[in-house]
């Protein structure tokens, strides 16, 4: 099994995640962020990915801390869970739409961690969460959990529906990409 447990702890937030790569998607997540608790349940169960996450942050400063410490300790505990990267897929592409709203994301689990992010959203909030947040969660995650990262919204008019989008595709890509398809490294170098 394909597991494991990251806690971080700071002045601004502590964080308790455990994951299990070869779950059935089962979320079982608390943030203190309603809208953003919704986004990473969805993250869970569409890649199938099984999620335990707790945190507390400072939300009377605002989300951003809560957010982007949640991207990291989550992109941590997949690194560790993930291993030498043999045998996986390593790459995922998914387009989601979410009502008026298409997300595209396409990544590679390779060790170079990058963001390529293109969204722009028409509300600043939804819920309680600031949407600018989207990109910072995306880029903790991405940048601890080694991974190669392009999201995009191809169009849309409402934020929520956007910011689900990108979630969404970017669970398709992640349960794409972590698929046991060999034995090997699937890299000319025969290391990432």
């Amino acid at each position: 099994m394909r597991t494991a447990e990251k806690n971080r702890t700071t002045k601004e937030t502590d964080i308790s995640v455990k994951i299990n790569i070869d779950g059935t998607g089962n979320g079982n997540i608390s943030t203190g962020i309603g809208f953003f608790d919704h986004m990473l349940t969805a993250l869970s169960l569409h890649s199938g990915i099984d999620m335990e996450i707790r945190v507390k942050g400072d939300l009377d400063v605002d989300g951003h801390h809560t957010v982007e410490d949640t991207g990291i300790a989550l992109g941590q505990a997949f690194r560790s869970a993930i291993g030498d990267l043999k045998g996986i897929a390593r790459y995922g592409s998914a387009f989601i739409p979410m009502d008026e709203a298409l997300g595209f994301a396409c990544l590679d689990i390779c060790s170079r961690p990058y963001l390529a992010f293109d969204a722009k959203f028409p509300e600043e909030r939804a819920g309680e969460y600031d949407t600018c947040l989207t990109e910072e969660f995306f880029r903790a995650f991405a940048f601890n959990a080694g991974i190669t990262l392009h999201l995009r919204i191809e169009y849309g008019g409402n934020s929520h529906h956007m910011t689900e989008a990108l979630f969404k595709s970017a669970a398709h890509a992640l349960k794409t990409a972590v698929k046991i398809k060999g034995g090997e490294i699937l890299s000319a170098k025969g290391v990432l």
